[in-house]
């Protein structure tokens, strides 16, 4: 007999971080709840990775996942906005990591290729597939859309990573 296993997916970013949290039963997704934790672009960047840190572990506590699965960054042009973003998905890997969860890490093309079936999309076919995949997903803007599609695309690999990891383990 299967259980259900909760996800929770993250799309991290200093300003906004999306989070969303699903439910899976063998081939079955359920939607949970999603949304975005903001930071305060005024304050200094300890702050604001004090309140990602903090909003994030609320919404752990809250709905208890049973595993995480965090988006890879991408670099861009601006080496400093890359730190900036990378520090911000230390956080979002680090708040399931002390909650005992295991987190798994996606690449943006992996995600979108586990929700619209090729790596290169726009956001309006991500937005459609949720809706189609899970009709009752509620989600405000990208940054949740993109939390939940990181959430099913580890629904999806999640039996692959237990296997690469045993046959590591050895």
């Amino acid at each position: 007999m299967q259980n259900t296993i909760r996800i929770i997916g993250i799309d991290p970013g200093l300003r906004r971080t999306g989070w969303g949290v699903i439910d899976t039963l063998g081939n079955s997704l359920r939607f949970v709840a999603s949304g975005t934790v903001t930071s305060d672009g005024d304050m200094d960047l300890a702050s604001r990775l004090c309140q990602l840190h903090d909003g994030l572990a609320d919404i752990v506590h809250g709905y208890k996942p049973d595993e995480a699965a965090v988006e890879q960054t991408f670099v861009n042009k601006d080496a400093v906005a890359t730190l900036k973003l990378g520090q911000a998905r230390g956080i979002a890997m680090l708040v399931p990591a002390r909650a005992g969860l295991p987190v798994a890490e996606y690449a943006p093309n992996a995600v979108k290729k586990a929700v619209i079936g090729v790596g290169h999309g726009e956001k309006q076919q991500i937005h459609m597939m949720l809706k189609i995949l899970m009709p009752k997903a509620e989600f405000k803007g990208n940054d949740a859309a993109d939390a939940l599609a990181i959430a099913i695309c580890h629904a999806h690999n999640r039996g692959a990573n237990r296997l690469r990891q045993a046959a590591l383990a050895g």
